[in-house]
């Protein structure tokens, strides 16, 4: 299930959209665009077309909140008095209307979960590190422990990422794995693989380290 173009470089995925209380989009490459630089030095080239995209989505007002993304396992719970990006974590949760969460991948999974029922959202940072580190249960678990939301209720949106034959380990299957051992029953999975097609995305691995970053966006709205 791959992701709907919405924009010149915006995907959505069908199982978010049908959401109306969330809004959301993975940004892809930005077609003619040097980042074949260090990582801040990209992001700063990139910057403007990532606030277009938020605008686009009407993200645009909304508190913009990233995590220090350090592939470990930790997972911070978001409010508006939330300073940004949140160091020392990987992952960000909250139940906080007006909050645009923010997570950069080239490679590494977005993983998007909301519950519906508890009206709570979170964005999560997994490559490989962090999904040996089971960052996404960890982020389920700090839905449940502070909002009361039943992992059975929770809609799981996996990006796209890195993926055999590109990379010899197929961490979204291991993502999704985690996902049913942890009782949550609605996980979907875009199948798409960075490594595969660098003119729709960013590969840290395919182009050695000197890249650009997609950029995941996730809210209540």
């Amino acid at each position: 299930m791959g992701g709907a173009l919405v924009g010149e470089n915006v995907e959505t995925f069908a199982a978010l959209s049908e959401l109306d209380f969330v809004r959301h989009g993975f940004v892809t490459r930005v077609a003619g665009l040097d980042v074949k630089i260090d990582r801040d030095a990209a992001l700063e080239r990139l910057r403007e077309h990532h606030e277009r995209a938020r605008k686009q989505l009407g993200m645009e007002k909304m508190k913009f909140v990233t995590a220090e993304q350090v592939h470990g396992n930790n997972v911070a719970i978001v409010d508006e008095k939330t300073l940004s990006p949140v160091p020392n974590v990987d992952g960000l949760v909250t139940a906080q209307r007006g909050v645009c969460f923010g997570i950069y991948v080239a490679d590494c999974a977005a993983v998007f979960l909301v519950d519906p029922s508890r009206r709570v959202i979170g964005l999560v940072h997994s490559g490989k590190k962090g999904t040996d580190l089971e960052i996404v249960p960890v982020a389920i678990q700090q839905m449940r422990a502070h909002f009361q939301s039943d992992p059975r209720d929770i809609i799981v949106q996996i990006s796209p990422c890195i993926r055999p034959p590109h990379y010899e380990i197929d961490f979204a299957s291991r993502i999704t794995a985690q996902c049913r051992e942890n009782n949550v029953n609605h996980i979907f999975d875009c199948y798409l693989n960075t490594g595969a097609d660098t003119q729709r995305y960013y590969s840290y691995r395919i182009e050695r380290g000197k890249t650009g970053r997609m950029l995941a966006l996730l809210a209540l709205s």
